[in-house]
């Protein structure tokens, strides 16, 4: 009997005996086997020999196989009970393991789907062949996945480097001026960054960071250390696809270019050819594709190969970011959510507070926006690529068990929704202008464009939150200070642009210029996406027709009061406005404090 609780254990912790990594890979599925209050080992070997039978018999049979299941407990329950302080005392050591490795205190990445050690082919794309001639490192020029772990992209370029026996690098380029983004979006990028050269660094991969652009400053890196392929990381969006095209052209005959959908579950070529009319038409494609590409990744370790060209220069962090973060100060930073990828992990995974161990049932009320809890908050690490959503796919699948319904709720945003606008920006030229609305949607809006409104604001108005209506003044006031507008109000703030504003097109032109300039997820697919369903029916369907909106879906203040406490809202942002400020003069005093010295 004692051999049977013997190999139970040993199925729970089967890794424990083969590296660091094993061990914190095994982590939470040892730590969620072991630790039962009150009850130890007993209580899951009971529910593990329990769940068995109900899946593998018939609940007759399982009636039947009960009293010698409860024999065999009461014969070894003293021997399981001896056994349980060594248990405990190798989960601790394999929380002191995790720790000495450099990993945070979360229950982390262990997973119940299998581990792939090559890139999935039709996950990359060969944008440009190299003539063959010449033997060079590999480089992955990291722009919109910003991070060292679980990054298809980087992983193909260790991968491909492995093939050739060569050195691999990280390069990444700093824009000055990127799609008008400020120092909220800079500071955020910037100190992620700065936790994926650490991490780079404890795998022995070399990180540059060049300043200037893109299409200079890649090629001639990539001339200078004689690199062979230069991988980079795929974007729906205009720029990336100006991007793909200048490194192709500016890449010399011997340089081969790679692209890698490191951004979605399922690549965006691969889950559709088409243009997708709504969630509906894609769900079943993505869903289908999921055991193909829904997989685990592997452990990121160096080629193998030493860099031997210029190594490279220390950045020196604090003097970079004080430089960036004056452009655009107008937009300061957000101290509510800490970057980088180690933040990212911690923030969904996290023993405290993390979206999915802690918080997961809360999501029931993620459109009211007084349960400010009950959100993820995940979308500016998505948008940064600080955190791969794949990740996060796998561990919401993982924690399926606890809430079902909200873990399904979370996946569908999360993959369908999410890769759904990765779609509509990748097929659609128009994302960001009325023509890139349904012929239904541009009809209506055309027909409807001059009837009169009962106000008008002018950009300057609505930026400041200087509208009649409490409620929208506080969403956008939210969205200013916070840098970040709570989901169902930002529809309702987008759809009453439309309403407050001379036309269709100064309505989205005025709403992308502010959710860009402020949120600080701006200029992202789902952004746009946001802005056009709102104000263009994209995704949508068409309505009851009415004055200004035509067919466009309505939302109204009455209707926000049914649904939440909008005096309860409009509170808790007059906090957030009063604490940003009263932050903004501690900081001013502290700066000329620190100017006199």
């Amino acid at each position: 009997m004692v051999t049977v609780s013997c190999r139970f254990l040993l199925t729970l912790c089967g890794s424990l005996a083969t590296s660091p990594a094993s061990l914190r890979r095994s982590a939470v599925d040892f730590s969620s086997a072991v630790e039962f209050p009150g009850q130890g080992v007993c209580a899951d070997f009971r529910c593990h020999l329990r769940g068995r039978s109900m899946s593998s018999t018939p609940k007759r049979k399982a009636r039947v196989l009960q009293p010698s299941i409860k024999s065999a407990l009461a014969g070894t329950k003293k021997e399981i009970e001896e056994l349980e302080p060594a248990v405990k005392k190798l989960h601790q050591d394999v929380k002191k393991v995790a720790k000495s490795e450099g990993e945070l205190d979360i229950v982390n990445v262990r997973s119940e789907f299998k581990v792939v050690e090559e890139v999935h082919k039709s996950r990359v794309r060969v944008l440009k062949e190299g003539d063959g001639t010449r033997k060079g490192p590999i480089l992955y020029w990291m722009s919109r996945d910003q991070r060292s772990r679980d990054n298809w992209a980087l992983l193909y370029a260790v991968q491909e480097a492995k093939k050739r026996g060569v050195s691999v690098a990280v390069v990444f380029n700093l824009v000055d001026n990127f799609l008008d983004a400020k120092a909220r979006h800079f500071g955020f990028m910037l100190r992620g960054l700065r936790v994926v050269e650490k991490n780079l660094q404890a795998v022995e991969i070399p990180f540059f960071l060049f300043r200037g652009k893109a299409q200079e400053t890649i090629p001639a890196f990539a001339e200078e250390c004689g690199a062979s392929v230069v991988v980079m990381d795929f974007s729906p969006m205009r720029i990336g696809r100006v991007w793909r095209e200048e490194l192709c052209a500016n890449s010399g005959p011997s340089v081969a270019v790679h692209e890698v959908d490191a951004h979605n579950v399922v690549p965006v070529w691969e889950a559709s050819p088409k243009l997708e009319y709504g969630a509906r038409t894609i769900r079943t494609k993505i869903h289908k594709l999921l055991p193909e590409y829904l997989t685990d990744f592997p452990i990121l370790k160096n080629s193998g190969q030493q860099w031997t060209s210029t190594p490279p220069p220390p950045v020196k962090w604090d003097e970079l970011i004080d430089d960036v973060l004056s452009i655009g100060a107008e937009v300061p930073e957000v101290d509510w959510c800490v970057p980088g990828e180690d933040a990212a992990m911690e923030h969904l995974l996290g023993s405290k507070n993390g979206f999915l161990t802690k918080r997961l049932a809360k999501y029931e009320f993620r459109n009211d926006p007084t349960k400010t809890s009950s959100l993820s908050n995940i979308s500016p690490y998505l948008h940064y690529g600080q955190i791969a959503p794949q990740r996060a796919a796998l561990e919401c699948r993982n924690h399926r068990k606890q809430h079902l319904k909200m873990a399904d709720s979370f996946f569908e945003e999360l993959v369908v929704r999410r890769e759904l606008s990765e779609n509509f920006c990748y097929y659609q030229p128009n994302y960001d202008n009325v023509k890139g609305a349904w012929d239904w949607a541009q009809k209506s809006l055309r027909e409807h464009a001059s009837d009169k409104r009962e106000f008008v604001y002018t950009q300057e108005q609505l930026e400041k939150g200087k509208t009649h209506e409490t409620l929208w003044n506080a969403a956008q006031l939210e969205m200013v200070h916070y840098g970040k507008m709570h989901g169902f109000m930002r529809m309702y703030w987008a759809k009453k642009i439309l309403e407050w504003t001379e036309s269709p097109e100064e309505a989205l032109r005025i709403a992308i210029y502010l959710n860009d300039k402020y949120e600080l997820d701006g200029r992202d697919p789902n952004g746009y996406v946001g802005c056009m369903w709102s104000i263009c029916g994209i995704h949508d369907q068409g309505w009851k027709e009415r004055p200004v909106f035509g067919k466009i879906r309505y939302m109204n203040l009455a209707g926000c009061k049914r649904k939440f406490n909008v005096d309860g809202y409009v509170a808790y942002v007059d906090r957030l406005v009063s604490l940003a400020k009263k932050k903004a003069k501690d900081s001013v005093k502290i700066a000329a404090a620190h100017k006199m010295s």
